[in-house]
């Protein structure tokens, strides 16, 4: 556990530090004041200074910020014309636009290098069935071992997880399954059938993929479906919260997380170094793209909250005042902490059941 610990510090700050310094980046090249450059949250434990920017390490290795001139210290239009030039609040709305889109970008970026290494090294599953189940609903609709997937309803299918993906995410709802069979497109319609054993609705597929050894050309095409995967699952899932098919027990920590990479490690340890390593980045990829959507999402104190504020800045020709947006960050910021309380109890009680 020690050792899963240390992989989780490690995974986790990587993850941050390239989120904080997409914001670092942009924010710079537009001419914008990076007053701290923030790793980790809670009580500092060391600060360096530098000619412009500090870097501060914190106690808790959940988050990091980068601290900007001029953010919180102005209430109205009149305050921050008296900012100074380069100040966060007196910068360019198409600026301050890029500098807080720059932080999950750099994630979605840092996931897709992360997913071309795995790729170069590891190869690819193509969506090629290897085994149909007697008696099920893919077996009644015609398909047969050796044909490929294509597309399911409105997605195109590229890798193997995202057959399964598709089927983990169905409640008993029919999937129009489009396959090619000796050159030939065909499309038929299933309806998965629920299985007791395993609790949630079947295709009736079996076995993985065809792995596939990908050329170098083919590494980045391969790598992109790779990121796409994990997003795409990030995605669904939010969804699923939100209808209420999940819940919050579905969710993990940093308490949860340290368990999946201590469960990763065990699985992945019989098999020597190399797939060990793969297999946490693997782990890194979904954890940098998931944070990267997470980020995105129109809610108070999240990136994506501070770009909805500079949008409707965009529309109106002028902000938001700076006080009344200020409550609504720290309502938000309230909830999150809530939501991280609820959370780590989850994770855990999980160790008690």
């Amino acid at each position: 556990m020690i050792v899963s610990i240390l992989v989780f510090l490690i995974m986790f700050t990587v993850i941050v530090v390239s989120h904080e310094f997409g914001h670092f980046s942009v924010a710079r090249r537009n001419g914008i004041r990076v007053n701290e450059f923030d790793i980790g949250m809670g009580p500092e434990l060391y600060r360096r200074k530098g000619k412009q920017t500090d870097l501060s390490i914190r106690l808790l290795p959940v988050g990091g910020a980068c601290v900007f001139e001029g953010v919180g210290e102005a209430d109205d239009q009149t305050e921050i014309d008296q900012l100074p030039p380069d100040a966060f609040p007196r910068a360019k709305v198409g600026a301050r636009i890029a500098t807080v889109l720059a932080g999950p970008m750099a994630n979605f970026i840092l996931g897709y290098v992360f997913a071309l290494i795995i790729v170069a090294f590891a190869g690819t599953d193509l969506p090629v069935i290897n085994q149909v189940i007697p008696a099920s609903a893919a077996e009644e609709a015609g398909l047969l071992p050796g044909d490929r997937i294509v597309r399911i309803g409105g997605s195109r299918i590229h890798i193997y997880r995202e057959i399964t993906l598709e089927s983990m995410m169905n409640y008993g709802e029919p999937m129009d399954i489009t396959y090619l069979r000796n050159g030939e497109k065909n499309t038929v319609t299933l309806t998965p059938r629920f299985d007791e054993e395993a609790g949630r609705y079947l295709i009736g597929l079996q076995g993985g993929g065809e792995y596939y050894r990908c050329n170098a050309g083919e590494v980045f095409a391969y790598g992109f479906f790779e990121a796409e995967y994990w997003a795409r699952s990030t995605w669904k899932s939010l969804v699923h919260m939100v209808t209420r098919r999940f819940s919050l027990d579905d969710l993990s920590g940093p308490v949860g997380v340290v368990q999946i990479v201590d469960d990763t490690y065990q699985s992945a340890r019989p098999y020597g170094v190399a797939t060990v390593l793969l297999s946490f980045l693997n782990l890194a990829t979904l954890l940098t793209i998931n944070l990267g959507i997470l980020n995105l999402l129109p809610l108070p104190a999240l990136d994506g909250g501070r770009l909805l504020f500079l949008l409707i800045e965009a529309v109106r020709g002028k902000p938001v005042p700076p006080d009344k947006e200020g409550l609504v960050h720290l309502a938000g910021a309230l909830a999150l902490v809530a939501l991280m309380a609820v959370v780590l109890f989850n994770d855990i009680s999980r160790f008690f059941r």
